[in-house]
Order: structure tokens, then C-alpha cells, then sequence
């Protein structure tokens, strides 16, 4: 039986060069590839293949650039730089040490900045994913990236998986030290969420309904702790009291220890 090919996405490119790749890349998604900018009126968001990138963007008349993964250059690049190191809030938020390599899940791997951030403090991550298009865009990030020997170096795996399975087949030898949640929830505060990338993010997956669900299937699943990253204003994750928080200025990291 066909597979549902996704209707309110296609694919296009503006590279010649690349149109093969992209016809390829139509089929591993089963998405629609468009040739002709006059069939772009049919969709809402376009998967955009360039010279140097994949990247999203919604299909509006003023609609912001696209948005792709780049670990090298621009805000990740100063990020690794000047984050601050392990002492920045996320490090501290995970219960680094000096010279302890933690294992990491990040359940909701996104556009892997944050999975980035821990994998350059030394941490061992695996990231899930479960939409194909984001998994697409974050996976030519890598690739991208992996022509550079440092990032070579890095710890930093991506699944195509839905992360409640990926939990439920989880070994108990494979625990992870911990558990990373950024769950996209109803944009209920002024947040983050509105920040271009949240936004073409939300609506490829929504929210995420589960939760709930995944957070209390990880408490079993950890051998250390989970960490929640939410809106600063926001609730805890099925209004849960977290052990410990770390709070920025428009973000914080609600910390759950596992009890032994």
C-alpha cells in the first residue's frame, strides 16, 4: 500500500546541481517534488534544497528566510565559543563535573542545538526525532558538519525514531545518565515559541500531545536525572514540582533526580 504522501509540504530546489539528490530526497520522504515556482501556491511550507543547505520555510508572500542547521558558523559557532563552558545553565542543569563524561537522551532533538551544546561540554548524546522533515533538516546539519575534524571528535548521534519507542525498547543496561525534555508545548506564554524556528517547528509537528506520557515513561528509564527545558512563565510538565531549577531570563531547566 502507497504511503500518505504529506500535502501542505514540497520539496524544491534552487540548485541545479542538486536535483537528483532532491529527486531522491522526495522519495525517502514522500513528499512532493516541485519544478515550477507556479506550483508552489499549492503548499504552505517548502523544504527547500540550496548550494550549501537544507532548510524549511513557510511559503508566504513575506514569509521570514529558511531555517536550517548550521553547527559552525553564526550563533552556535559564538555559543560554543563564549556559552560560558560547563558552568552555563544547561551544564549545570544536567549536573556536569569536571572530568565525569555523561551519557545524554535528548528526546526531542529539534534542530539539535541544545544536543550540540552538551555534545561540545563532552557529554555523550543521542538525539531522537521522530518527524522525518526536521530529522532531514538536522541530518544534513551533521553531514554538513562532519567535514570538520573537531566536530568529528564530538559525541552526537541522531535516530530517526519516535522517542516513546525509542524508550520502550531501551535496554537497562543503555540507560542514559539523563534524559533531556525541550517538548513543544501550547504556546500559552510569550516565549521562545515565537521565535522563527519554533514557529516553522510547531507547524511540521505541533505540539506534543505525549508528553506527559514520555516524561513519566523516562522517569523509569534514567539513571540519573531529567531535565526539562521550558518558558521561563510556563507550567511544569504536568504541573510536576521539579527537585531542582534553573532559571534564565526567558527560559529555565526543571531538574527531576531519580530516586533510588
Amino acid at each position: 500500500m502507497a504511503l500518505r504522501v504529506m500535502k501542505n509540504i514540497a520539496l524544491f530546489c534552487v540548485d541545479e546541481s542538486r536535483k537528483l539528490e532532491t529527486e531522491k530526497l522526495s522519495r525517502t520522504l514522500n513528499i512532493a517534488y516541485i519544478q515550477n515556482a507556479s506550483d508552489m501556491e499549492k503548499f504552505s511550507i517548502l523544504l527547500i534544497v540550496t548550494k550549501n543547505y537544507i532548510g524549511i520555510q513557510f511559503n508566504s508572500k513575506n514569509a521570514p528566510t529558511p531555517v536550517f542547521v548550521d553547527f559552525l558558523h553564526g550563533k552556535l559557532k559564538h555559543r560554543k565559543q563564549f556559552g560560558g563552558g560547563k558552568n552555563q545553565l544547561i551544564g549545570r542543569a544536567i549536573g556536569m563535573k569536571s572530568k565525569e563524561k555523561l551519557s545524554v537522551l535528548d528526546l526531542t532533538a529539534g534542530l539539535g542545538e541544545d544536543a550540540f551544546i552538551l555534545a561540545t561540554l563532552g557529554c555523550n548524546v543521542v538525539m531522537c526525532e521522530k518527524s522525518k522533515i526536521i530529522h532531514a533538516v538536522l541530518q544534513d546539519g551533521l553531514k554538513r558538519a562532519l567535514k570538520e575534524t573537531w566536530f568529528q571528535n564530538l559525541s552526537l548521534k541522531l535516530i530517526h525514531i519516535d522517542s516513546l519507542n525509542y524508550l520502550l525498547q531501551l535496554d537497562s543496561n543503555d540507560y542514559p545518565d539523563i534524559i533531556y525534555l525541550d517538548p513543544m508545548f501550547p504556546n500559552q506564554h510569550k516565549t521562545a515559541l515565537n521565535k522563527k524556528e519554533m514557529r516553522i517547528i510547531k507547524a511540521i509537528v505541533g505540539d506534543d500531545v505525549d508528553s506527559e506520557k514520555l516524561f513519566n515513561l523516562a522517569l523509569s528509564k534514567v539513571k540519573k536525572r531529567i531535565v526539562v527545558k521550558r518558558a521561563r512563565l510556563a507550567p511544569s510538565i504536568g504541573n510536576q514540582k521539579p527537585d531542582i531549577v534553573f532559571e534564565g531570563k526567558s527560559s529555565r531547566f526543571d531538574v527531576y533526580l531519580k530516586s533510588h
